[in-house]
């Protein structure tokens, strides 16, 4: 039996159809001492440009999870990432892609944070304070409301924008 899949914005159609090869994303949950997390928006001209999510990006052909995320967690933001700690496995259908989101907790890094793509970010706890948040995103602010027994607003796709930027 698979994994149910998180699809998001379901009133759009699938470029490629329903047989699309499914990209995987290693992604980066950095999380300071305090709890607080790294969230970062999506760059100028990419899909969901300005959306926030958690900083990471596509496994390149022979790639693992940690190299991905290694590799990408420099280019993209500009640090040397410690131990990666894997997660949690997220499907999630986009209009645009079908993508495996492989989740890996960081707690360790050095460098200061350099955003190479023009986005922004910031330190989040729960609630989160920016918007809107990526459909892909929306999962790990639940699994977090549940290890720290948050009690506050819920997240749903369904609470999510409609539109496309």
């Amino acid at each position: 039996m698979s994994a149910p899949v998180l699809v998001a914005h379901a009133d759009r159609p699938r470029e490629g159809g329903t047989d699309r090869e499914v990209v995987d994303v290693a992604v980066g949950v950095l999380v300071r001492p305090g709890g607080d997390f790294l969230l970062t928006s999506r760059p100028h001209g990419k899909v969901y440009e300005g959306y926030w999510e958690f900083p990471g990006g596509k496994l390149e052909r022979g790639e693992s999870v940690e190299e991905a995320l290694r590799r990408e967690l420099l280019e993209e933001i500009g640090i040397t990432i410690g131990a990666v700690h894997p997660w949690k496995v997220e499907m999630v259908d986009y209009p645009h892609a079908l993508v495996r989101l492989n989740f890996c907790k960081v707690f360790e890094w050095t460098g200061e944070l350099q955003m190479h793509e023009g986005q922004s970010f910031a330190w989040q706890s729960l609630p989160v304070q920016v918007q809107p948040i990526l459909p892909g995103t929306i999962p790990v602010l639940t699994w977090f409301a549940r290890e720290r027994a948050f009690s506050g607003a819920t997240f749903s796709p369904a609470s999510l924008p409609t539109r496309l930027p």
